[in-house]
């Protein structure tokens, strides 16, 4: 009698932890994020730890804002638990595809108001992305970084959200995340602010939200960090120089040496601020930002 209360005693023990583990196996299953370029992606497994599996389905060599998924991308950020978006036009095929709208999140959706509108429309072309023009929507939001910190706050919210057991880890992270970001705008601010009417070349116009955040005199050209500038866009440069003196042109990526020499030339130096649109080499996107800004310093200086 005794054997047969100890069997079933443990008999029931052993179904409650089996239940058990099956029900915390499934309150604590990963949330599926799908986004569409590396800040966002770094922000929710920044934010989100372990409890969240992030993909970034670009492939490394391409900027995610002109990239066109296939069929099977597609269908991937369909079947996702959660889809982040960047917002301000970025990413274009999102408007082409149907995508479930209980899943989509805006990321920067709070700050519309905001946005910057780009008035030229200079269709040209560069890697695999083929023929573009930058106009409608200033897309780089993150770029300023007060911005990227309310960018990451929606991205706390909905996680939260969607996994409410664990809002005091993720929302600790994303203070953690908030503070670090925003004493990098701070630390801008501050190197910008004495010297602020310098004029500055970008190599490329994806700099509208940090310009205007940090109060930047700067001016646009169209030059490719990979290929020898042509006889053209060097004439525009001069050209712009006659009323844009700059000494310093900021590139997204480290340019080829033929482009530094010409542009020695001319005066000017050449600096890299990558944008980061992309998962980087080495590093993540702060280490990245923060070597952006301890290069940045040079012109400042």
């Amino acid at each position: 009698m005794i054997f047969v209360h100890s069997l079933h005693r443990w008999l029931v023990l052993f179904l409650f932890l089996l239940f058990s583990g099956a029900n915390a196996g499934a309150t604590e299953a990963s949330l599926n994020v799908y986004v569409v370029n590396y800040p966002l992606k770094y922000f929710a497994e920044r934010i989100s730890g372990p409890h969240v599996n992030v993909t970034l389905p670009v492939p490394p060599e391409v900027d995610p804002v002109y990239w066109t998924p296939s069929i099977a991308d597609i269908g991937a950020y369909q079947q996702a638990d959660l889809i982040l978006l960047n917002g301000a036009g970025y990413a274009k095929w999102v408007s082409k595809v149907s995508l479930p709208r209980s899943k989509t999140v805006d990321t920067s959706r709070e700050f519309r108001d905001q946005y910057i509108t780009v008035k030229e429309a200079k269709t040209h072309s560069h890697g695999a992305e083929g023929q573009h023009a930058h106009e409608g929507l200033a897309f780089t939001t993150w770029m300023d970084l007060s911005l990227a910190a309310k960018q990451a706050e929606a991205i706390v919210d909905e996680i939260v959200r969607k996994r409410p057991q664990h809002e005091d880890l993720f929302r600790a992270n994303y203070r953690s995340l908030e503070k670090e970001l925003l004493a990098l705008d701070s630390r801008i601010k501050a190197v910008v602010s004495p010297n602020h009417t310098i004029p500055i070349i970008f190599s490329h116009p994806v700099y509208e939200y940090f310009a205007k955040a940090y109060g930047l005199n700067g001016r646009s050209v169209h030059w490719e960090p990979d290929q020898d500038p042509t006889p053209g866009q060097v004439a525009e440069l001069n050209k712009l120089l006659e009323s844009h003196p700059a000494n310093w042109m900021i590139w997204e990526n480290t340019p080829i040496k033929s482009a530094v020499d010409v542009l020695e030339v001319m005066g000017i130096k050449s600096v890299v601020f990558n944008p980061c649109g992309n998962v980087p080499p080495e590093g993540d996107l702060l280490s990245v930002m923060k070597d952006n800004v301890t290069k940045f310093e040079l012109v400042f200086h």
